[in-house]
């Protein structure tokens, strides 16, 4: 008997979010063991966005070191080969396009701690002068 994808997503509600999870645990490892581009160093994947009809997916990405804009415009470059990998890999029939993105969370997430804690010594500095 044959579902329609819409039939299943009925009976798997969280199926796109298990699709999604696993994409971003096999490309982890791909970009780690098959990737030899050297404007890809330490990547990080954040998450990964799936189309409910699994035709996109958005890969969100930090770094330890590099230059995002460097590393995106190889991740994107190498996204038919990951996609491929993803072939292999996954048990589903559309293996989405992705578009890698630079995520600047982390990067914000410690701009406002850096602004967090000179407020605070800012603070205990006037707290002193009292």
């Amino acid at each position: 008997m044959c579902h329609s994808l819409h039939a299943q997503e009925a009976f798997h509600p969280n199926r796109g979010y298990r699709v999604a999870d696993q994409i971003q645990r096999d490309l982890s490892e791909l970009i780690a063991r098959e990737l030899k581009d050297p404007r890809v160093g330490m990547v990080t994947l954040n998450a990964v966005e799936v189309t409910p009809d699994y035709a996109h997916a958005k890969v969100y990405f930090s770094l330890l070191t590099g230059d995002p804009a460097e590393t995106e415009e190889a991740l994107n470059h190498a996204a038919g080969h990951l996609r491929n990998g993803l072939f292999k890999r996954l048990h589903i029939h559309t293996v989405p396009t992705l578009h890698f993105i630079f995520d600047r969370t982390t990067e914000r997430a410690a701009d406002m701690n850096a602004l967090i804690a000179k407020a605070v010594a800012s603070r205990s500095k006037e707290d002193d002068a009292s």
